[in-house]
């Protein structure tokens, strides 16, 4: 059976799940611990990425063990801006395999969200 962990906000579902010595986490969103959503879409790639590294250090990972990420944009004329700011802020780790695609309709200003798989480090 995985195991869940729960999500730092009150939701209805899990931060993330691990089996095996694997972790999927629920998509991550650009909001900050005080609840406000960057303006600028480099921000949000940030905010997005240091939400899901919270979630991964939890569960026994990081960044630097990701095994695939999936990143749902809304806009991808916006692809340069995102890639750019992805890349900066994942530069001290491997790239994982990523898939991004465009999505409609995120609630309010949020233009990003982030899911990814990883592997737990060994102990």
């Amino acid at each position: 059976m995985p195991t869940l962990l729960p999500h730092q906000h009150d939701t209805p579902y899990a931060a993330a799940a691990v089996h095996d010595g694997v972790v999927w986490t629920c998509g991550q969103v650009p909001v900050k611990p005080d609840g406000s959503t960057p303006a600028d879409l480099g921000d949000q790639v940030r905010v997005a990425l240091d939400n899901l590294e919270r979630v991964l250090h939890d569960a026994g990972a990081s960044l630097a063990t990701l095994l695939k990420l999936t990143v749902y944009l809304a806009d991808l004329d916006e692809f340069d801006a995102y890639n750019s700011a992805y890349l900066a802020r994942l530069s001290a780790v491997p790239l994982p395999p990523r898939t991004t695609v465009e999505v409609a309709r995120f609630r309010g200003a949020k233009r990003i969200e982030i899911d990814a798989v990883a592997a737990i480090r060994p102990n």
